[in-house]
């Protein structure tokens, strides 16, 4: 998150009193305006233009103060944060204590959400008032990741949003936060538009009014910002960067992700979906069950040249769950090689020496390349036997079929600073008493991994916590849990000289990273 929001003023509104609009071409489609409905990167990008959170993570890494100006480790078990004096909502609401008690009652409670914020407050048993800016936060257990999980709870006022629905944030109509910028319209698939907020706690934001269109179309992205129709755009084409990086009238922006691409197969059923023998019969057993199968399908997937060849170099070949950025992942792990000689003969040992047929499933327009993508990983597969069909959605239908489990296997992405949140996340036994596993969407299970992970999560010492989170990576990765393909580097291109972008591994799209150039 950017350095000014830390500041009482933005210097450069400030200095210059300027009273530009902004205007962005976004790549992803966002699910829903309600900051409690989706966790995913395109849905906290734009809400957080609206929405604070107490606390965020900068672009370094960091966690830094928003709505709380600070907070303190009592005991291993409690947790205070102090709130800013005079914040308001958009309506001259002010912000209390109970509002973030509210706030943590909701994240369980949206209906028909396809990535719950309940698990950031998995472990609180409790929120203590002191007073309206004061409040004291019991967990269950000791919660050393407390302050990083609230980074992705965005705060809601009891009296304005007790009883709003998903539907009236869609329609604007709840679209009342404490962020730098006031809702002015959301149309569905289209656009949305905010405009500066005068009395926000951190100054007067740069930008007097900010569009942010949405254009799935990397080349539609593209020639918008050439014809100068557009300020920036997102999703920058890899094929492309060369090129605009030459062109004297664009500015490139870029920086390596805290996201990783993945498949994740389904390893429970003893029937998968879109799974059939050679000749289109069903299977009497999922092969995705037996580790060796999955092994193989790793094997056969050329990572390196999905990063060189596709992504012209925009990329790093994965060879563990967790990105370089992230705390606790597995150090020195030695890449994952593409052996095909190896995957046919481990396809051979679990009993499919002549293959199977399957199709996979993945997003479109979810990050640059990512069709292309899916399209060389089932190249691959075919290459060893697995004759492999590809299906892209538009990212809501692809979220909500992933949740409801019509995959055999399919391609997303996660994003967390955090190797433990990220298998907290992701590959925990899912859990909806103890809120573990919110996005396991193929239901995986590995008890040995459950218990190192549990013990990492209430972990206070770092040390020690950043072992055992190594060694539930490393039983989660050789078990094939889900098959890491390359970590996301995030590209943003504008008109040079009248937008500058702070390029953050968070790969955040909003007007809150921009400032004028001049």
């Amino acid at each position: 998150m950017r350095k000014f929001l830390l500041a009482a003023t933005f210097c450069v509104a400030a200095a210059s009193g300027n009273a530009q609009t902004l205007t962005i071409a976004a790549q992803s489609v966002p699910t829903a305006m309600d900051p409690h409905f989706h966790r995913a990167n395109s849905n906290n990008a734009l809400l957080r233009q609206v929405f604070d959170p107490m606390v965020d993570f900068d672009s370094q890494g960091q966690i830094v103060a928003r709505l709380a100006e600070s907070w303190r480790i009592v005991d291993d078990r409690t947790w205070e944060f102090r709130l800013r004096e005079g914040v308001r909502f958009h309506d001259g609401t002010p912000l209390r204590a109970d509002d973030v008690a509210f706030s943590f009652e909701r994240l369980p409670l949206v209906p028909n959400s396809p990535g719950s914020f309940a698990s950031a407050v998995r472990t609180v048993s409790g929120v203590t008032i002191v007073d309206d800016r004061t409040l004291r936060i019991t967990t269950s257990e000791p919660s050393p990741f407390l302050d990083a999980e609230l980074t992705a709870v965005m705060i809601l006022s009891r009296r304005l949003h007790e009883n709003a629905s998903t539907a009236d944030f869609n329609t604007g109509r709840a679209m009342i936060g404490t962020g730098a910028y006031r809702h002015v319209a959301y149309v569905n698939g289209e656009r949305m538009e905010v405009e500066r907020n005068p009395t926000f706690w951190g100054g007067t934001p740069p930008w007097a009014r900010v569009q942010i269109r949405f254009v799935t179309s990397a080349g539609g992205r593209v020639a918008a910002l050439l014809s100068g129709d557009v300020d920036l755009i997102d999703g920058v084409p890899t094929q492309d960067i060369a090129r605009l990086s030459a062109d004297r009238r664009v500015e490139i922006f870029s920086t390596d992700a805290n996201g990783t691409a993945y498949l994740f197969p389904d390893t429970v059923r003893d029937r998968a979906p879109q799974i059939t023998d050679n000749q289109g019969r069903p299977l009497d057993r999922n092969p995705l069950r037996d580790e060796r199968v999955r092994q193989a399908l790793s094997l056969a997937i050329n990572r390196p040249a999905i990063v060189e060849r596709l992504l012209a170099g925009e990329g790093t070949p994965a060879e563990q769950f967790a990105p370089p950025i992230a705390v606790g992942r597995i150090p020195n792990r030695p890449p994952i090689p593409n052996d095909i000689a190896r995957a046919r003969a481990l396809l051979a040992e679990a009993g499919y020496p002549q293959g199977f047929r399957m199709t996979i499933h993945g997003p479109n327009g979810w990050f640059p390349g990512d069709a292309e993508v899916l399209q060389a990983v089932a190249q691959g597969f075919t290459r060893v036997g697995v004759t492999t069909t590809v299906e892209v959605l538009p990212t809501a239908t692809f979220f909500s079929r992933a949740t409801n489990r019509d995959f055999a296997m399919f391609m997303t992405t996660y994003a967390s600073n955090l190797a433990a949140i990220t298998l907290q996340q992701v590959v925990a036994t899912r859990n909806s008493e103890t809120r573990m596993g919110p996005f396991n969407r193929q239901h995986y299970s590995n008890p040995a991994m459950d218990r190192v992970l549990e013990e990492a999560l209430r972990t206070m010492d770092r040390t020690r916590r950043d072992a055992l989170t190594a060694e539930a990576m490393s039983i989660a990765m050789d078990d094939g849990a889900v098959i890491p393909i390359f970590y996301l580097k995030a590209t943003w291109a504008g008109v040079r000289g009248r937008v500058r972008y702070e390029a953050s591994p968070n790969w955040y799209t909003n007007a809150l990273q921009a400032t004028p150039a001049n």
